[in-house]
C-alpha cells in the first residue's frame, strides 16, 4: 500500500512551491545588508541568475580585449582546481611546476637570452597590471641602488611613456612614488614618438616603457627605434636606461603574425616585458605574466622567502592567495594550440578585422584610424560628426546587443573621438558582416533624426523639406531616448 500524506495549510516547506511562487521572490534583494535569515539555494541561485541576465552578452562586448571563450575541455579543468590555492606551492606541486614551464615557454617565445635547459625569470600575476607594478619596482630598486653607489640622490625617480599609455602605468607612478613624464601624441600619430621620448630621459630615468599594442588603436610602438636611439644616448651620457615593454595585448600577437618584427628581448635594452594571458593569451580574466631577461635585473631583495605553508617558498607578488585555475588553463592553451594553433587563430583574427574595416570603408563614412600591423583591431572616426557623434551610434548600437566603446584620444589629440572594436577569438566573419549592416541602420536612423546641435535643419539629408510638425515628432523620439538612456546610465552606476 502507498503511504501518502496531504501538506497542511499552514506548512512552511518552501520545497513545494515554484521558485516564482515563493515569497523569496516577493521581497527586493538585500543591497547593504546581509539578511537574517537563509533561503534555499535554489532561490538563491535563481535569483541572482535573473538579476545577470541584465549584464552585456560577452560575446558582443567588443570593448573588452579580455578571452570570453574557452574549449569545455579547459573550463572542465578550470573548475576541477577552482579549489586549489595558487600560493600553496608545498601542497600543490604539480600547479607550481605548470606556473614554471609556462614561464619558460613564454620566455622562450620573447627570444629570451637562455640556454635549452637554462630556467627563465618570471611570475604569474592576476593580470598585466601587476606585472607592470612588479616590472616598475625592479626597475625602481635597481636605479636607487645604483645611484646610492654613485654617492648621488635617489628620490626623484621618474619614468618616461606615450600619453597612450594605460592606467595602470599612471596607477604605478602615483602608487610608488615615480614621476610619469608622458610623451603627448598629436593627430595621425597616436603612439609613442621615439626620439621625443629618448629627448625626455634624464639620470632619474628608471626605465622608458614602450606598448606593443596601444589599448587606442592597436598600434605597435616602434621598440627597435627606441632600442636604437637610448643604446646612442647610454654612450653619450655614460646612463643605462633600460626599456620595459608593456605586451598586454600584442606579446601573443606579434610572435605569429610578426615573427621578424624585432621587439623583445633580441633588443639588448629591453630588460622585461609583461603579457596578459587572459587577452590573446586566450584565457579568461586572471592571469597575466612579468618575464625578466636574466635574475640580474630583478633584484634578491624583492624576493621574499616563506615557509609557514610548509616549505620554503620564493615570492614576488603584490597580492598573496589567488586562485590556481588561470595557471592551469594558461599552461592547457600553450600545448593544446602550440605554435600551430595560436598562429592560426591570430590570422583568423587578422582577417576578420580586415572584413570589418573593408565593410565601414564602404560606407564611406568612417575614418580608419587604426593599423594594419598591430593587434587586431578597428578603430575608427566619423568624416563628419557635425550632426550626430561617435557616442551616438555606440549608444545606437546597444540596442543590437553590441557594446562598442566610443572615447577621445588623450592629449594632445583629445579633440580626436574613436568607436573601436576588438577582435577576439570569438568573433567571426558572420559578426563581422552582421555589425557593419547594424551600423548602417543605425547610420540611416540617425540621419532621419534631427541635429544634436541647437538649432536643427529643416531639411532632411536627402534634401527634402521637413515640416515642423515631423521636427516636432522627432525631437519628441530624441527627448524620449536620451531619457531612457540617462535613467539606464543612473542605475548602472557604481558606488
Amino acid at each position: 500500500m502507498v503511504l501518502s500524506h496531504a501538506a497542511s495549510a499552514g506548512s512552511s516547506d518552501d520545497s513545494v512551491h515554484s521558485t516564482f511562487a515563493s515569497r523569496y521572490v516577493r521581497a527586493s534583494l538585500p543591497r547593504f545588508r546581509m539578511p537574517e535569515n537563509s533561503i534555499p539555494k535554489e532561490a538563491a541561485y535563481q535569483i541572482i541568475n535573473d538579476e545577470l541576465m541584465l549584464d552585456g552578452n560577452p560575446r558582443l562586448n567588443l570593448a573588452s580585449f579580455v578571452t570570453t571563450w574557452m574549449e569545455p575541455e579547459c573550463n572542465k579543468l578550470m573548475m576541477d582546481s577552482i579549489n586549489k590555492n595558487y600560493v600553496d606551492m608545498d601542497e600543490y606541486p604539480v600547479t607550481t611546476e605548470l606556473q614554471n614551464r609556462c614561464v619558460n615557454m613564454i620566455a622562450h617565445l620573447f627570444n629570451a637570452p637562455l640556454g635549452e635547459t637554462e630556467t627563465a625569470v618570471g611570475v604569474g600575476t592576476v593580470g598585466s597590471s601587476e606585472a607592470i607594478m612588479l616590472a616598475g619596482l625592479a626597475f625602481k630598486r635597481r636605479w636607487q641602488n645604483k645611484m646610492k653607489a654613485a654617492g648621488k640622490p635617489c628620490d626623484k625617480p621618474n619614468i618616461v611613456t606615450g600619453a597612450n599609455v594605460q592606467v595602470c602605468w599612471e596607477k604605478f607612478a602615483r602608487y610608488f612614488e615615480v614621476e610619469l613624464k608622458e610623451v603627448k601624441l598629436s593627430e595621425g600619430y597616436y603612439v609613442m614618438d621615439p626620439e621625443k621620448a629618448v629627448e625626455m630621459v634624464d639620470e632619474n630615468t628608471i626605465c622608458v616603457a614602450a606598448i606593443l599594442g596601444s589599448t587606442l588603436n592597436g598600434e605597435f610602438e616602434d621598440v627597435k627605434m627606441l632600442n636604437d636611439l637610448l643604446v646612442k644616448k647610454n654612450e653619450e651620457t655614460g646612463w643605462d636606461t633600460p626599456i620595459h615593454v608593456d605586451a598586454a595585448s600584442g606579446g601573443f600577437i606579434a610572435p605569429f603574425l610578426y615573427p621578424e618584427l624585432e621587439w623583445d628581448f633580441r633588443l639588448p635594452l629591453v630588460k622585461s616585458i609583461n603579457v596578459s594571458g587572459h587577452k590573446y593569451g586566450l584565457v579568461y580574466a586572471g592571469i597575466g605574466w612579468c618575464i625578466w631577461r636574466s635574475k640580474e635585473d630583478l633584484p634578491d631583495e624583492l624576493i621574499f622567502h616563506i615557509n609557514y605553508l610548509g616549505a620554503d617558498q620564493p615570492t614576488f607578488t603584490l597580492n598573496f592567495s589567488k586562485g590556481s585555475s588561470q595557471v592551469i588553463a594558461q599552461y592547457y592553451q600553450l600545448i593544446r594550440l602550440g605554435f600551430e594553433g595560436y598562429r592560426n587563430i591570430m590570422d583568423n583574427c587578422q582577417e576578420n578585422a580586415m572584413v570589418l574595416k573593408e565593410g565601414l570603408e564602404r560606407t564611406g563614412r568612417f575614418n580608419i584610424v587604426s593599423k594594419d600591423q598591430g593587434v587586431p583591431l578597428v578603430a575608427f572616426s566619423l568624416k563628419d560628426s557635425s550632426r550626430h557623434d561617435e557616442f551616438e551610434i555606440s549608444e545606437f548600437l546597444r540596442r543590437f546587443g553590441w557594446i562598442v566603446p566610443a572615447y577621445t584620444m588623450p592629449p594632445d589629440a583629445q579633440h580626436v573621438t574613436v568607436l573601436r572594436v576588438v577582435i577576439r577569438e570569438d568573433f567571426s566573419r558572420t559578426f563581422a558582416e552582421r555589425l557593419v549592416i547594424d551600423i548602417e541602420k543605425v547610420l540611416h536612423e540617425l540621419d532621419a533624426l534631427p541635429s544634436r546641435s541647437s538649432g536643427p535643419a529643416l531639411q532632411h539629408p536627402n534634401g527634402d523639406t521637413v515640416s515642423e510638425k515631423d521636427l516636432a515628432r522627432q525631437r519628441e523620439v530624441v527627448s524620449v531616448w536620451k531619457r531612457a538612456v540617462a535613467a539606464r546610465k543612473k542605475t548602472q552606476g557604481v558606488c
